[in-house]
């Protein structure tokens, strides 16, 4: 049967039949929740945190008062930005070392001081985090809650 004699009626009640061997089934398993991780991951919640006034970070430097929390506050060449203080490879917390550089003591990664990795095994930069300056001068940052 030709697919023009087909009605719009006829073509509701076509029966798709796939044959899979036990590989295939297992990739299109995997595949299949693998998107529904992602699809997961799309409602990820946040939180905010205040940071205090912009006025406590008027130097050059990383300042590690919310690394507790998840942030570096870094202040270079006259812009402020928060970036991750967590590991891109297995979520430890990193430690600022004396060249501004991070350091995660779980498994040896390194970033540069712009969150860049510089030795794995993690393969991801350190994320820069959303922040803002509300109306009383306070620094805002946007951060995934867990």
């Amino acid at each position: 049967m030709s697919t023009a004699a087909l009605s719009p009626a006829s073509c509701l009640s076509i029966e798709l039949r796939v044959k899979l061997n036990r590989r295939q089934f297992l990739l299109l398993t995997a595949g299949l929740a693998a998107g529904c991780q992602t699809a997961k991951d799309v409602g990820v919640s946040t939180r905010t945190i205040n940071a205090g006034s912009v006025g406590n970070y008027t130097n050059d430097g990383v300042y590690n008062n919310f690394c507790d929390e998840g942030i570096f506050l870094i202040r270079r060449d006259g812009k402020l930005f928060a970036l991750s203080a967590i590991c891109t490879h297995r979520k430890c917390k990193l430690n600022v070392e004396r060249d501004k550089s991070f350091y995660c003591k779980c498994h040896g990664s390194t970033f540069d001081p712009n969150g860049h990795v510089t030795e794995g095994p993690a393969k991801r930069d350190l994320p820069v985090l959303p922040s803002f300056t509300n109306e009383n001068g306070q620094l805002i940052v946007t951060i995934a809650a867990t």
